[in-house]
């Protein structure tokens, strides 16, 4: 793997580590880089574009939430990430599973599944983040992440990441990781079959 390519993954890692919190511009038009058809649909949840961002020449990143979500305190997500070049889905998730190894070291929460099919690569994997004392989770975050490499209307070869992010707060820990212990397949099915549009990079 070349420098240029370590340097993208990286940049990729660590803009897409967990769905974004800084909201800073939630009340302006979304712009809509990848014209992807919307509403999203996935397990009958119907999701709409409701944050965009184009931090680089190469890396757009848009995230989708239900109705009566806010993205500021999401309880489920889709994101649609595109990184544009040669990088190899085997790559991207190679890094993402060494990242979450070495989060595990101080993080007994974290774990993680990886899925291969047909050149593509799913982690499905669990996040966590303790309340100011330390002493309790204060967030859960299960996160399914599909990497497929693509190429748009407009010939341009890239990496997608197809991603759901479900969070649970507080008192709701619990709950959710009861639940997350009984139906842990079904939202790792659905991204898998998820038929992923074609991707058209806004000029």
């Amino acid at each position: 793997m070349n420098r240029i390519t370590k340097t993208k993954i990286l940049t990729i890692l660590l803009l897409a580590f967990t769905a974004s919190i800084a909201y800073g511009q939630t009340n302006k038009p979304v712009t809509e880089y990848l014209n992807v058809p919307g509403p999203i649909i996935l397990n009958k949840d119907t999701f709409k574009l409701a944050w965009s961002s184009h931090p680089s020449a190469t890396y757009y990143k848009q995230e989708y939430i239900g109705a009566k979500d806010k993205i500021e305190k999401y309880k489920k997500m889709v994101l649609v990430e595109v990184l544009v070049g040669n990088d190899k889905a085997a790559d991207l998730a190679k890094a993402k599973i060494a990242e979450l190894k070495q989060l595990k070291l101080t993080n007994p929460l974290v774990n993680h599944e990886v899925f291969q099919k047909n050149g593509e690569y799913i982690i499905d994997f669990l996040l966590s983040q303790n309340a100011a004392d330390g002493k309790k989770v204060s967030i859960i975050e299960r996160n399914v992440y599909r990497y497929k490499e693509i190429t748009d209307k407009n010939g341009k070869k890239c990496m997608l990441l197809f991603a759901v992010s479900e969070r649970a707060y507080g008192n709701d820990v619990d709950r959710f990781l009861v639940s997350l212990k009984k139906n842990k397949a079904t939202l790792t099915n659905a991204v898998a079959a998820f038929v992923i549009p074609q991707i058209t990079i806004k000029e």
